[in-house]
């Protein structure tokens, strides 16, 4: 219910613009990123309007920039990988559509990106394999190409690298 009245009063354009505002504040980005996560999260029909309001709103973008801006902050990535699960999440339509959205605008690379730079932090690591699968999933033709442009990127390699760096953290096996 708190998700939906902050998404009704405008706080996911608000979360968007600010991040938009101080891209290169990396404390504005993680916190951004970390609110987008929360309030996209879910499955129920509340939700997914949630995401699609996110993604109108320029969120995927942000997020993808955030991470960009920011390679070195593992705080920033590790939010920014859980945004992209969260607002990226849904089988119908409009979740493919967001899919192809991130993956459009470096979000696969972004990932990898993070996932290299960022092996020992295991919050990296489990959010950023969760936000490969997620963009990835599909069955489609779109959903073939994600997943042959993260293994061009390299998700292979650093999503083998991730579980064999953390065999004790149920989160990245």
């Amino acid at each position: 219910a708190r998700k939906q009245r902050a998404a009704a009063a405008g706080a996911i354009e608000a979360i968007v613009a600010a991040m938009q505002a101080h891209p290169q504040v990396a404390g504005v980005q993680e916190d951004g990123c970390g609110a987008l996560a929360n309030v996209c999260s879910g499955d129920d029909a509340a939700a997914l309007a949630r995401k699609q309001r996110a993604a109108a709103a320029g969120a995927i973008e942000a997020i993808v920039a955030a991470m960009q801006a920011h390679p070195q902050v593992a705080e920033v990535q590790e939010e920014g990988c859980a945004a992209l699960v969260n607002v990226c999440s849904g089988a119908d339509g409009a979740g493919r559509a967001r899919k192809q959205r991130a993956a459009n605008v470096g979000g696969i690379e972004a990932v990898v990106a993070a996932l290299q730079a960022h092996p020992q932090v295991a919050g990296v690591q489990q959010n950023g394999c969760l936000a490969l699968g997620n963009v990835c999933c599909g069955s489609d033709a779109a959903a073939f190409a994600r997943k042959q442009r993260a293994a061009d990127a390299g998700g292979i390699e650093v999503a083998v690298a991730a579980l064999q760096a953390h065999p004790q953290h149920a989160g990245v096996q």
